[in-house]
């Protein structure tokens, strides 16, 4: 938990964020609550959001969410030998396995602790989900996100996520392909179809080297 206080601070922003952005998004106050706790996952509760905020449909926000959602397969499968115990424990503590306390959990040599993982996972889950309470109750206070440059959340956390993960050519080559598809579709497709249809471009991953 000491090692992730400084990503809980951030965490807790990013989610006061995603609160404001959310009730912006007619999903009332409950709902957002119930993703953080749920969902557990940023990207795709901005992405879900930011669909809906723009008329996107339910399915269209759903599939976006799942599919950014996709990466925790891979990172299930490195952490799974430092899980123990029986079925539903595991289930259980791989709840709170997210970006963060993977990162804090990796002890070096493709090992994890299970007791660094669930220790920074209780306390990014408690900032996430306390600071989505605060975005949520004050966005009546606050009014319109726009006003404080909030709008732009989403896109800056996208950008940030994608900058750790352009490695090499293949890697920036799928990022463009991304950003050419999305340009092209937004004008002709519907809210949340254009970001769906960029993740096509991970499709580049598979070419034999």
């Amino acid at each position: 938990m000491r090692t992730a206080l400084p990503l809980g601070v951030a965490v807790f922003g990013f989610a006061v964020s995603f609160g404001i952005v959310a009730r912006s998004a007619g999903m009332g106050w409950l709902a957002p609550l119930v993703m953080s706790a749920t969902t557990f996952a940023g990207s795709a509760q901005f992405a879900g959001a930011s669909v809906l905020g723009t008329g996107g449909g339910v399915a269209a926000a759903v599939v976006a969410a799942s599919l950014l959602n996709s990466r925790y397969l891979p990172i299930g499968i490195s952490i799974a030998p430092a899980m123990t115990g029986g079925i539903l424990k595991r289930l259980l503590s791989a709840q709170l396995v997210v970006d963060e306390s993977w990162a804090v959990g990796h002890i070096g040599g493709g090992r994890y602790s299970r007791g660094r993982l669930l220790g920074a996972g209780v306390l990014i889950y408690a900032a996430w989900v306390g600071g989505t309470a605060v975005g949520v109750l004050g966005a009546g206070f606050l009014g319109d996100p726009e006003r404080f440059g909030l709008d732009v959340v989403s896109p800056v956390l996208f950008l940030a996520l994608l900058k750790g993960q352009i490695s090499g050519r293949l890697a920036l080559l799928a990022a463009v392909l991304g950003v050419t598809v999305t340009l092209l579709m937004v004008p002709v497709s519907s809210p949340g179809v254009p970001l769906i249809a960029a993740t096509s471009a991970c499709l580049l991953g598979l070419r034999k080297r």
